[in-house]
This record gives C-alpha cells, sequence and structure tokens, in this order.
C-alpha cells in the first residue's frame, strides 16, 4: 500500500532533537512518508544554538515545488521559517490552495531563548501565514509575541483560551495553545495544559507533567505529529489529540536518556518501550 506523505518546511538541527531531524522521524513513526524544504541551516546540540545559516525564501519556494509537481502531498508543516520574506513567500503559496492541511508551528526563538526568526516576523505570521493556517500550534511565549502580550498575563486556562480565540480571529481555523510551561495557582504543577480552539468549539487536553530535561523538539514533534495525522485521513480534532499522545509517550520514553548535556530529544521511535 502506497504510504501517505507530509512535508515539513523548516530548519535542520545539527543535534538531531528538533527542527527537520524531528519532523522526519515523527512521520516516520506515525507510517508516513515524509519530504522537505529546508529553510536554515542551524548549528546546535542539547545545550544551545551556535550558528544559524537562512535559505532564500525562492530556494524554499522551489524545494516545494519540485517535490509536489512529483509526489503529491497530503498535509505540510512549517517550523522554523527565519526569514519575514520566506513567511511571506510560504502565505502567498498557501492562499493558492498548494498547501493542504497547513500545520502552522510559529518558530520564533529556541528553547534556550537564542532568536531563530529575523525581526519582522511576528508581523509576517499575522499578516501573510496565519490567516491559511489548518492549525496554529503557538507556545505561550510565541502566542504572547503573536498578540503583542507580556507572557505573564497567559497565566491561566481561561487566559489561553481567550488568546487562542484571539489567534482564531486573524484566520487561523485551529489553534492549539500549548501551556507546557504554565504554573499557575499550582493547579497545573502536575499537569501539562494545552487549549484547543476550533469549530468545534473549545477542549482543553491535559497530561501528567513528565520531569525530564529531554524535551528538545516538544513543538516540532507535536505539530508534525498532527500534519502526520492529518495526511492519515483523520479529524483536525482527533489528530490534536493522538499528536499529544505521541509526545507525552516520547517524553516518557526518553525521560532517563543521556544524548548530551542540556536538553535530549524526546523518543519518537518508541525504544523506551
Amino acid at each position: 500500500m502506497t504510504p501517505r506523505v507530509a512535508m515539513s518546511i523548516a530548519g535542520s538541527d545539527s543535534g538531531g532533537g528538533a527542527g527537520i531531524e524531528a519532523d522526519l522521524r515523527t512521520f516516520t513513526a506515525h507510517g508516513v512518508h515524509g519530504t522537505v524544504a529546508i529553510t536554515a541551516v542551524t548549528a546546535q546540540s542539547t545545550v544551545g544554538v551556535t550558528a544559524v545559516t537562512t535559505l532564500e525564501a525562492e530556494m524554499v519556494l522551489t524545494q516545494i515545488a519540485t517535490v509536489t509537481d512529483d509526489i503529491a502531498v497530503d498535509a505540510f508543516k512549517t517550523g522554523m521559517l527565519a526569514r519575514p520574506r520566506t513567511i511571506e513567500a510560504i502565505g502567498a503559496l498557501a492562499a493558492t490552495g498548494a498547501l493542504p492541511n497547513l500545520v502552522v508551528d510559529p518558530v520564533l526563538v529556541s528553547s534556550t531563548g537564542h532568536s531563530l526568526m529575523e525581526a519582522g516576523g511576528a508581523t509576517a505570521y499575522r499578516e501573510a501565514l496565519l490567516p491559511h493556517a489548518h492549525v496554529l500550534t503557538p507556545n505561550l511565549r510565541e502566542t504572547a509575541v503573536l498578540l503583542d502580550l507580556e507572557v505573564e498575563e497567559l497565566d491561566s486556562v481561561a487566559a489561553m483560551t481567550a488568546a487562542g480565540r484571539s489567534l482564531c480571529s486573524l484566520g487561523a481555523s485551529w489553534v492549539v495553545v500549548k501551556g507546557g510551561h504554565l504554573l499557575a495557582d499550582g493547579v497545573t504543577a502536575t499537569l501539562a495544559p494545552d487549549v484547543i480552539v476550533g469549530p468545534e468549539g473549545v477542549h482543553e487536553l491535559s497530561a501528567t507533567r513528565v520531569v525530564t530535561r529531554n524535551d528538545h523538539g516538544t513543538g516540532c514533534s507535536l505539530s508534525s505529529a498532527i500534519a502526520a495525522n492529518l495526511a492519515l485521513g483523520r479529524g483536525t480534532l482527533e489528530a490534536i489529540t493522538e499528536a499529544k499522545a505521541f509526545v507525552h509517550a516520547g517524553l516518557v520514553g526518553a525521560a532517563t536518556w543521556e544524548l548530551g548535556h542540556g536538553h535530549g530529544p524526546i523518543d519518537h521511535m518508541g525504544w523506551g518501550r
């Protein structure tokens, strides 16, 4: 049986924990053939990012066109786009209907605090790409930047829900506000809550918080898992729910790994089982 196909439009992580590398492992774990359009090359490890080289938007578009002219891609995801011009180019392409089931992970900074976006990126996301996103998956910091808020304002599930509605009003069909860093009122100290806002209303997905330093690439993995599930024909809410469970299992499987001296990758392939 010919496999379904997904594409990751994102940057490369030389440490293998996030970016294109995490996306391809996620696609493979779901039985989906992975294709890529690389936007940037990073020199990074579990400790941090030391250098970034970005590709021109035209090269990114050429990669996409070369693949899609030959292979029918069932779902797309974006990760690190690096330049406002690239965001605008992807948005223009998405506006033509050429990027079905588009999952947008609005990568702005690395988990270690290194900027992964040139100035003007948030505006480009709001104006050019969010209106064409089938699913948008910002973490709390990205949500704050996209809505011009202070991250401290997103201190509860209610605040996350309001933010999700605001992001939907910018054009995204579904928004998953990821609350993995939320520790408000002691209520979520043992939980990692995500809030989903979409055509079917508001849903809260919570999973037991996994205490581990191996959480590098969780955002990339969630968005690529959503894309993989959409490529497999699952409904959007089911795709998001399955993706959350996949990332949680990956965190559990890699909880005691010692790959590097910083934040290691999650267990995409189920090796821990």
